[in-house]
This record gives structure tokens, sequence and C-alpha cells, in this order.
């Protein structure tokens, strides 16, 4: 049980730095100053700075997406139902760029793009797979095939917003801009799929 204790304590103390400094700007000797561990211990437990951040996010994601497949939403018709969780699903993609790894590195690192292009695939799969497990009336093949198609369309688009954006604020203008005038056509596609 003292490594799992160990485990959190790491992830804790880098979530802390990531939501602070951003992850770039977070080294491997902050967080172990932080957790108040040897450097060598984190690597025991993550392979690397980027393994250590998917964790965090991955246990992130899956909380949020556990909360967007049970948040019921009674007396909504299928178009505000989907529009309601693609808008939920782009917003968490915004906090998970915004609060943990930051916009100016997401713009200028190849590789945190790749590695958003990962996870945000991640993101799809736990949400497609959450929804096909609770079954029921709206969980049919077309409503799957929807959100499948719903879930790719925002993410390309919400992405395109992160990498493209000159300032934050740029990109927090995108997104509402995303909200307001492309959701709605998004959501009436996939109504007709």
């Amino acid at each position: 049980m003292e490594a799992e204790k160990i485990k959190e304590s790491i992830k804790r103390a880098a979530q802390e730095l990531f939501r602070r400094f951003g992850y770039h700007k977070t080294s491997v000797n902050e967080i172990a100053r932080r957790a108040k561990i040897a450097k060598a211990t984190i690597y025991k437990y993550f392979e690397s700075k980027e393994a250590l951040l998917h964790a965090l996010l991955m246990d992130y994601i899956r909380v949020s997406v556990d909360e967007l497949i049970h948040a019921d939403s009674p007396g909504m018709d299928e178009e505000a139902h989907l529009s309601n969780l693609i808008l939920k699903t782009s917003r968490l993609s915004y906090t998970v760029c915004n609060e943990f790894i930051g916009w100016d590195f997401i713009r200028e690192s190849t590789n945190s793009q790749e590695f958003l292009k990962n996870l945000s695939n991640e993101l799809e799969e736990l949400l497609v797979s959450s929804f096909a497990r609770l079954g029921g009336m709206r969980k049919h093949e077309s409503y799957m095939q929807r959100l499948r198609f719903l879930i790719k369309c925002s993410k390309s688009i919400v992405f395109s917003f992160a990498f493209t954006s000159v300032s934050d604020s740029d990109v927090r203008k995108h997104f509402v801009s995303f909200q307001k005038e492309i959701l709605p056509y998004l959501v009436k596609a996939a109504i007709q799929i």
C-alpha cells in the first residue's frame, strides 16, 4: 500500500505544478521536491514526465466522463442532448489543454500535438464505450454512430483552434464561436445520419 501512497503523492505534486506553471515549464526535479521524494523514485513509478502527465490526464478524464455519462438530461430531445454532450466534452478537452499542458507548449511542440492526438482518441473511445455500456433507448447503434461522428468532428475543430490561435484569448474566442456557430450545424448533420 505504501507504493500507492507514493504514486498518488507524485501525481498530486505534478498536478499542482502542471496547473500552476504548465507541463513544459515544470521539471521532474520540481515534482520530486514538491512530493518530498528523490527524482529517481518518480522514474520507478512513471517511465517519463509525459507518462506521468498521461496518467494524470486519464484519471481526470475518467472521472469527468463518468460525470458526463451519468448526468441525466430528462426532457431533452436528441438534438439538445447531443449538443449538450459535445459541448461538455469540448470543454473537457479545453480544460485539459488549458490547465495541465499550456497553450504555448501545444502550439510550439510537435510532440505535444501527437500526444494530444493520441489522448483525444483515447477520450473518444472512453466516451463511446462508456455510453455503449449504459444501454437504454438513446444508446442504440444509430445514436452511437451520431455520437462518434460528433466527437470526431468536434475534437478536430477544437484542437485546430489550439494549434492555430496566437493567444489564450483567441482560443477562448474560437471556442465560443464553435459553441454558437458551428456546433448547432454539426448536431443537425448528425441527427440526419
